[in-house]
């Protein structure tokens, strides 16, 4: 099981009241919705191995040189964290590392790599894998890896933190009418995303994407298409596909998660108890984590 972290906390902290306090009345809200969203993945899912993997570069420099509006509007102002800071709720940001220090001392591996994305990191896991994958993820970029030959299928929290929603192939062709999750990353760049600044083909919607992807398989078959005057293309996605050409040569990289990043060495085997109980306890009572990391670690034990 491999957790978009950043994505999952953003949920939590959304989700979960922000009368969540610590006893110092610091927020815990992220914290505490997070920790009870993992015990009930450990609980229904069993999984054998679970891996936080973290966002070290959230808007990677390589990428927005290829498109720079990429995340361009998430980005704050005159930041002094840095002149590509994410913006981040205040009332959240000083919950991350609170989330971090507890993961590492309950003993969940967290994983990421500099100048790479979790998404980058989770596809990296992927590839490597032997053997079935649960995503867990709020950003449907991660819809690109669904695999049903492979196991892999994405774990979508539809409202807040509750029951997520299994997303595998059949659950691609119903809602977007493409057969995998390659097929997925094709639409998502031809679609655009507002959300992640990807301006994607003008006049071209989810809709007109699909019916393209169905008629020649692939971008390489639609671009493909591009140049056949024979080929069944109307005279206006003719014209549109040929003015984005310059943006299709590109989207892929951007869009599509990297898939050999290289990681450092962690151990991605569920405990059964606490890698660090001292530090966990001091963490406990500390921003009042209660029964979230009690019923956490219920789960890990059972």
């Amino acid at each position: 099981m491999l957790l978009d972290t950043a994505s999952l906390y953003f949920r939590a902290y959304f989700g979960v009241p922000e009368s969540v306090r610590a006893p110092d009345g610091t927020p815990v809200n992220a914290v505490r919705g997070l920790l009870d969203f993992i015990a009930r993945l450990v609980r229904d899912h069993r999984p054998d191995d679970l891996v936080a993997c973290m966002d070290n570069d959230w808007r990677p420099r390589w990428r927005v040189e290829l498109i720079p509006s990429y995340k361009a509007h998430r980005v704050v102002e005159e930041s002094e964290r840095g002149p590509d800071a994410e913006e981040v709720p205040d009332t959240l940001s000083p919950q991350i590392p609170v989330i971090e220090e507890v993961l590492d001392a309950v003993g969940i591996a967290r994983v990421g790599a500099d100048g790479y994305e979790a998404d980058d990191v989770i596809g990296t896991l992927v590839r490597r894998s032997g053997g079935p994958v649960d995503v867990v993820t709020g950003d449907r970029d991660l819809f690109q890896l669904v695999d049903d030959a492979r196991g892999v299928r994405v774990l979508y929290p539809v409202k807040g933190m509750g029951d997520p929603m299994v997303v595998d192939e059949a659950a691609l062709r119903e809602k977007y009418g493409v057969a995998s999750g390659a097929a997925y990353a094709d639409l998502a760049l031809l679609r655009g995303d507002p959300s992640d600044g990807l301006p994607g083909v003008a006049g071209v919607g989810e809709k007109t994407a699909a019916r393209l992807l169905e008629s020649y398989g692939d971008l390489d078959g639609i671009l493909a298409a591009v140049g056949d005057p024979a080929s069944a293309l109307t005279p206006t996605q003719r014209r549109r596909l040929e003015a984005a050409r310059e943006y299709l040569a590109v989207a892929p990289k951007v869009v599509r998660v990297a898939g050999d990043v290289a990681l450092p060495e962690f151990d991605p085997a569920l405990p059964a108890e606490p890698l660090h109980a001292q530090e966990l306890e001091e963490l406990a009572g500390r921003w009042g984590l209660g029964g979230s990391l009690r019923r956490l670690l219920d789960a890990l034990a059972g």
